[in-house]
């Protein structure tokens, strides 16, 4: 047991550390002046309208989808995003009093939703590479995420109802992904499909997290580090993102009859650091910029400890 605890730290340690080394060709172009933030919106959209889904749909055309398989990826779908919606309830209760202050509101976003995409996927094939049903749930919980962000997170962003738009966390890059990648599932396409085209949209999806990370690299780049390392706040929903939400998501399944393979994706999920999202959505309607980035940025910089930490549960 202990071998093997020993191993997947190592493993997580590993995959972690490369990830977060792709945060250094951004931050130095953009130290260098050959890129800066008036080219994120250009790159991210290629994230976002290219890679991701490419990454869903590589990930789920693996798997020939059987009446179990997707009845596992529903019950993940609804318990992640119960999970995600009670954590956020319950924050929003010990701090309802201070929601005027949309600082507050930033931090009940930032601890709840996470990169589990572009950053949980990788550490998943990671742990698991024999296991490809784990990076189906990742693509399962980012179609949560996308829902949950386009609402309650851009209402806890704006504490406006009237921006909430139902239509955006449904329809969207990953659920166009995610319906191909399940229909090409449903035949078995991975077994007759050209290998050259898999692979391209194979390497497509690998993109993913690489580019998000060098989109960090030059948001880092580009933010006061003083105020990235001194607000007590980001503390605060670093803590509770990489920590506290984590612990009562695999809390919440742990004594349930589960697989060990649903356990695990539950804890390595929840462990991913705040998602590039949320600073998306204080971009787009003018909330807590700054302080959405810093959540984001620490959050990524310090899940180097936290995620290893945690595969001694497994």
């Amino acid at each position: 047991m202990l071998y093997h605890d020993n191993i997947m730290f190592t493993i997580a340690l590993t995959n972690v550390l490369v990830t977060l080394c792709y945060i250094l060709p951004g931050f130095g172009l953009c130290k260098w002046g050959k890129v800066s933030e008036k080219h994120l919106s250009t790159i991210s959209t290629i994230l976002v309208y290219l890679c991701s889904p490419c990454m869903i749909i590589s990930a789920l055309l693996q798997l020939p989808l059987t009446a179990k398989f997707a009845a596992d990826m529903g019950l993940f779908f609804v318990i992640t995003l119960a999970l995600q919606l009670l954590f956020m309830l319950i924050i929003y209760l010990i701090f309802r009093k201070k929601y005027d202050n949309p600082q507050y509101r930033v931090l009940t976003v930032a601890s709840v939703m996470g990169n589990v995409s572009f950053f949980g996927m990788p550490i998943i094939k990671a742990l698991f590479p024999n296991d490809p049903e784990l990076m189906a749930f990742s693509c399962v919980a980012s179609l949560a995420l996308n829902i949950l962000v386009f609402t309650a997170g851009v209402f806890c962003v704006t504490g406006d109802k009237r921006n909430v738009n139902i239509f955006k966390g449904i329809f969207n890059p990953n659920t166009i992904g995610f319906a191909i990648g399940i229909a090409l599932s449903a035949v078995n396409a991975g077994s007759f499909l050209p290998e050259a085209l898999a692979n391209a949209v194979r390497l497509l999806g690998d993109m993913s997290t690489p580019v998000c990370m060098i989109i960090l690299g030059i948001r880092l780049a580009s933010v006061s580090f003083s105020k990235l390392f001194t607000r007590p706040i980001v503390y605060a929903a670093v803590i509770m993102k990489l920590i506290v939400f984590q612990l009562f998501c695999y809390a919440a399944v742990y004594f349930l009859p589960l697989t060990q393979t649903f356990k695990a994706s539950m804890l390595i999920l929840s462990a991913a650091p705040c998602a590039s999202m949320v600073l998306n959505v204080a971009e787009i309607y003018h909330g807590e910029t700054e302080l959405s980035a810093n959540c984001v940025l620490l959050a990524t910089l310090s899940c180097f400890i936290t995620i290893p930490l945690l595969t001694l549960l497994l």
